[in-house]
This record gives C-alpha cells, structure tokens and sequence, in this order.
C-alpha cells in the first residue's frame, strides 16, 4: 500500500514540474518573452521538458503562436470554441500533433516560432520527445521499481 502512495506522489511531482516547465519556460519565456531566464535555468526547463512530455520548445511555441493569431476562429488549432470543451482538455495532445504536422506541412513552422534558436543541445538531444520520455519513464522505474509505469501512465494522463 505505501508503494501506492508513492506511486501517486511521484506522479503528482512530475505533472507539477511539467506544469511548471509548460508555464514558465515555454509559455511566459520562449513564447511570449515575458520572463528572461538565465542560460542554465533554460537548460534545466529543456531537461525537464525532454523528460517529463517530450515537446520540441520550437513546436510548441509555434502552435501557441498561432492559437494567438486565431484565437476561437476556424484556424485556431486547439480552439474549445470549434472543437469542443471536452475533447480539447482530454485530448489537447492530439491537437498538438495535428498543429504541428499542419505548421510543417504549410511551411508556416518557421515563421511561428521566429526568436527560437536550436542549439546543438536541442538538436541532438532535446528535440527527440520519444527517447527523453522514455528515459524519464526509465528513470521512475529506476527509482520506483515497476511501480514506476503506473506513475508515468498516471502522469501522461493528467498533464
């Protein structure tokens, strides 16, 4: 039973440093630069990031862009307004995907997340969201035995 509790209490601190990291590094700080973060702490963010969601920091910030230029219109690519309340907050992720595959195919990829610089750290490391996912989900089972995938499994369902 207490491998149960601390199951769901690492669960609840990785959702809540993948929070954090969604707020503070991609939205205020690579997004709309509201907030300037020293080098090392950008790094930290990218860390978490790669290993708590794997989101690529030029993909998301271009799909956010571009939910702010059409913001509840038809282009709008996780609008609750077009798509549905429910199916956004379940499934935002898939929208994500679809936003990113549309940006890439339209080319429009560049031009929503200009002021984004890929360095060779984002390159050969960060930007490959299934393998830093994987390593964290690794990394819990590491530390919480097979325990480890119930907490990656409730993690992926609540962020």
């Amino acid at each position: 039973m207490l491998m149960f509790w601390l199951t769901l209490l690492a669960a609840a601190v990785v959702i809540q440093i993948a929070v954090f990291t969604t707020t503070i590094y991609l939205h205020r700080s690579e997004t709309h630069h509201a907030v300037v973060l020293h080098p090392f702490a950008k790094g930290v963010f990218k860390l978490a990031l790669c290993l708590t969601t794997g989101l690529v920091t030029k993909e998301w910030v271009a799909v956010h862009r571009k939910h702010h230029a059409f913001t509840d219109e038809v282009d709008d690519p996780h609008s609750p307004k077009h798509k549905g309340f429910w199916p956004v907050q379940l499934g935002n992720v898939f929208y994500y995907l679809r936003g990113v595959k549309e940006l890439r195919k339209t080319g429009e990829l560049e031009r929503y997340s200009q002021g984004i610089n890929e360095d060779a750290w984002d390159r050969y490391v960060f930007n490959h969201g299934l393998v830093g996912v994987s390593v964290g989900t690794a990394i819990l089972c590491f530390v919480l035995g097979w325990w480890g995938l119930l907490a990656a499994g409730v993690h992926a369902f609540m962020y």
